[in-house]
């Protein structure tokens, strides 16, 4: 235990004598940690903010537009147009055994008015599956559309957070009745703010959600202008998109290769590229941390090649009293690593309190 107390003070006498090389050493260790560990953090902060803002559309929802068919079928012209009602939704549901949850989707541009304000807002028709779909979550004290709502076509409306405060303002939404149309809603709901990114039909937090029965009530309209599905798991959603086409070809009588006639988006698709955009991203970022580090590391070792050469006559000295080459070498390797491991400590306490200061949710 004597010889390495003795063999540490003596450490510790040497790397205080070389103070400015023992600075630059340790500096050089703690700018390539701290290189390396805020590039992957930032990669990784970025994917999940991606994630996140695209998943503000949809939990790997699948988007479906009935368009005009482009191919002729069955002495029918190309063309035509396709029109889907509430029973086509319901066959959907009743005939694809993969679907997981589904909600035809009813929109128009209408009246919204609370006292003296008024705005022209989007108005969705829907089914109580649409808001999980859709992650449109309710504030506290408040809900989405329920199946009671549809089945007695009850005027109650679930309206986005911006519109809430701009109706409302600081006044309680929930409970407070709006006119749409002509006709008075109770606010059963108000969205959680969430980030989103994409969007097929205006963002969620300016949008007023209302039973998809009390949609055609009120407006008189009977087809759907989209509507929105999903697999229990992503991996199966190919396999249930090739299901929906081949039971609508068949009960809107068009070609079955006619991918025209029904558009799909299946954002999916979206959250795969993402992946593999930012798995490279990352791995870019990686090595760059990496060359980074391999730069410090070069500057140690060229710091420690002047250290051992400075001290050549010391050196000399200690062989010459007895010391061996191997108790020599192992002096240096040791402050090599010594300073390397405070280096590396101090850089990742650094990445760590840069990551805290700017968190990523």
């Amino acid at each position: 235990m004597t010889g390495f107390g003795s063999f540490f003070r003596q450490l510790a006498r040497d790397l205080w004598s070389q103070k400015l090389r023992t600075f630059l050493t340790t500096f050089g260790i703690i700018w390539g940690t701290v290189a390396v560990s805020l590039l992957l953090a930032f990669g990784h902060g970025l994917h999940r903010q991606m994630i996140k803002s695209v998943a503000g559309l949809g939990d790997r929802i699948v988007i479906a537009w009935p368009m005009r068919t482009s191919m002729v079928y069955e002495g029918l012209g190309k063309g035509r147009r396709m029109r889907m009602m509430e029973e086509d939704i319901q066959y959907l549901k009743a005939q694809v055994e993969l679907i997981d949850g589904i909600s035809g989707e009813y929109s128009d541009s209408l009246i919204a008015r609370y006292s003296d304000r008024q705005r022209s807002v989007s108005v969705s028709g829907v089914s109580p599956a649409y808001g999980t779909m859709r992650n449109m979550i309710p504030a506290a004290g408040g809900r989405f559309i329920n199946d009671l709502d549809v089945e007695q076509r009850r005027r109650v409306a679930f309206v986005g957070n911006e519109l809430a405060d701009d109706l409302f303002g600081t006044q309680e939404a929930v409970g407070e009745t709006v006119m749409l149309h002509g006709s008075p809603f109770l606010v059963v709901g108000v969205l959680v703010p969430k980030e989103q990114d994409s969007s097929y039909s205006g963002r969620d937090h300016s949008k007023v959600i209302v039973p998809e029965s009390t949609f055609r009530a009120i407006t008189g309209q009977k087809y759907v202008d989209n509507f929105i599905y999903k697999a229990p798991t992503p991996e199966l959603n190919e396999a249930l998109n090739l299901q929906v086409r081949a039971a609508l070809s068949s009960r809107l009588r068009y070609h079955p290769d006619d991918d025209q006639a029904v558009q799909l988006w299946d954002t999916t698709d979206m959250f795969v590229f993402m992946d593999a955009f930012m798995l490279g991203f990352q791995i870019f970022l990686g090595i760059m941390g990496v060359l980074t580090l391999i730069v410090g590391g070069i500057g140690v070792s060229n710091i420690m090649n002047v250290v051992v050469e400075e001290r050549t006559r010391e050196i000399g000295i200690k062989m010459a009293l007895g010391a061996r080459g191997k108790a020599v070498l192992s002096q240096f390797m040791l402050e090599t690593m010594i300073l390397t491991a405070i280096g590396g400590g101090i850089g990742l306490a650094i990445s760590f309190g840069i990551c805290s200061a700017f968190p990523t949710n």
